[in-house]
């Protein structure tokens, strides 16, 4: 019985002392990169505001509103916070020049491509026209204020 035992004992000590073989995976590099393009520098206040502002009305702002609102965007915690409330205020702006419900829902496409031009500088890739497609014709809350506030509050937006 102890011949057994000590033979059973020293193959498993046989064959549970092997070297590892090395595998190598060819896998080629992939360089990832935003969908957004290389944009790494972020909008000082007043350039945030002054294109916001820019980018609704087709017009540059006022003086004085410019400094109200870099105050009140430089003396509150969470920028976040006082960016939404700043694109808010300007969408609800009898007049900003945001195009009509019926005017999107004719070219829906047209509407996208020229919305991601106008805040992000660039074409809209396949799928953000396809994604921002498919929410437009089958919600219908989903209109070109639900557009403009989703691509100026994004964080593409804050960059340039």
């Amino acid at each position: 019985m102890k011949k057994v035992l000590l033979i059973l004992t020293l193959t498993c000590l046989f064959f549970s002392c092997n070297t590892e073989k090395e595998v190598e995976y060819e896998v080629d590099p992939v360089s990832v990169t935003q969908g957004g393009g290389n944009k790494n520098n972020q909008k000082s206040t007043t350039e945030f505001i002054s294109i916001a502002y820019a980018d609704l009305f087709g017009t540059e702002i006022s003086q004085a509103r410019l400094v109200n609102l870099s105050i009140a965007y430089s003396s509150f915690g969470d920028l976040r916070v006082i960016e939404d409330r700043i694109i808010r205020n300007f969408l609800n702006d009898s007049t900003a020049i945001i195009p009509s419900t019926p005017s999107v829902n004719g070219d829906t496409i047209l509407f996208i491509n020229n919305s991601y031009k106008k805040f992000f500088n660039r074409e809209a890739t396949e799928f953000e026209k396809y994604q921002w497609l498919s929410m437009i014709r089958s919600s219908t809350v989903a209109g070109p204020l639900t557009v403009y506030y989703s691509l100026m509050t994004s964080d593409e937006y804050r960059f340039y």
